[in-house]
């Protein structure tokens, strides 16, 4: 999900976030923007799915613009809001810029990102206190909470990538710095994420390796995620929803490739599956209903 920019979408998001939370996710994320563009509304997201759900929210960082002490605080914010799950990213450049300007800051890949969190967290909380069963008062010392940090992944390369065992080497990097879970870029086809994982278990990736997918309710979504992530055109997609009738078909068939994807990758053993929502929920809870992740009992919020 992203932050609200309006009243309008506001409105709009906390309308679908009960429908999202009684489908019973592992977790929900939250998109930030680079600079802190959007970390106020971020944070009250993140906040209201934690203190009104049992869902946990995950917060997005990057490595966009910030200096150490700067990305040091905003994560400490987080945790110190009670957020203890997050999505580490290198970041983009920002609009306008290039791969070739200094947009990143101190931090210079998802792994420092990854670690500095770590180390945040350990010194904001070091050590925990544990009842010791059958000892009434007595207490057990063991290290803090443990936080879940999530990468990217990407079954047909990063755009930047010379190979895809540059990819696995990253990856492993990632997960060495101490990531805990990994999801993917978007891709159209089951076989990519399948023989992707399967390189990935090869090259002694231990983590989750979630599939990340979107109902693409449109022909122009699709061109948009295609300039978006360089992926190459699924044209038997593509031909389906140029040739649907009006909006409503198209989504029909973005929703239903959406479907077929999730079970064969469900069928290929994915532990389960990231979908992103574009904070709409209809489309979203269509395909968990049509893989058998959610029922439609579990489509109304209680």
């Amino acid at each position: 999900m992203y932050p609200p920019r309006s009243e309008q979408s506001q409105a709009a998001l906390f309308e679908s976030l009960p429908h999202l939370v009684a489908a019973r996710p592992d977790f929900i994320s939250v998109t930030y923007g680079a600079n802190g563009s959007s970390r106020d509304p971020s944070l009250a997201v993140l906040t209201r799915l934690l203190e009104n759900t049992s869902v946990k929210p995950m917060a997005h960082l990057t490595c966009v613009g910030s200096s150490y002490a700067e990305a040091s605080q905003l994560i400490r914010q987080f945790l110190d809001a009670g957020i203890t799950s997050f999505l580490a990213l290198r970041g983009d450049p920002p609009q306008g810029a290039t791969e070739g300007d200094n947009f990143l800051g101190d931090l210079r890949s998802a792994g420092e990102l990854v670690q500095l969190i770590h180390r945040v967290q350990a010194e904001r909380a070091p050590f925990a206190f544990h009842d010791v069963p059958g000892f009434p008062g007595a207490k057990r010392l063991s290290s803090g909470e443990k936080v879940t940090i999530a990468v990217a992944a990407f079954p047909n390369g990063h755009p930047r990538s010379r190979s895809v065992e540059q990819d696995l080497d990253t990856l492993l990097a990632k997960e060495a710095a101490g990531a805990n879970l990994a999801i993917t870029q978007l891709f159209f086809h089951a076989d990519d994420f399948l023989e992707f994982e399967r390189k990935a278990r090869d090259a002694g990736v231990t983590m989750r390796i979630l599939p990340g997918i979107m109902p693409v309710l449109s022909r122009k979504r699709l061109s948009r995620i295609l300039e978006l992530t360089d992926e190459p055109t699924p044209v038997e997609l593509a031909s389906s929803l140029d040739g649907a009738a009006d909006s409503a078909a198209q989504a029909r068939v973005g929703i239903d490739h959406a479907v077929v994807l999730g079970n064969e990758l469900l069928d290929g053993g994915a532990s389960g599956l990231h979908l992103y929502t574009f904070n709409q929920h209809e489309a979203v809870l269509s395909v968990l209903e049509g893989t058998g992740l959610a029922s439609s009992q579990q489509k109304e919020p209680a």
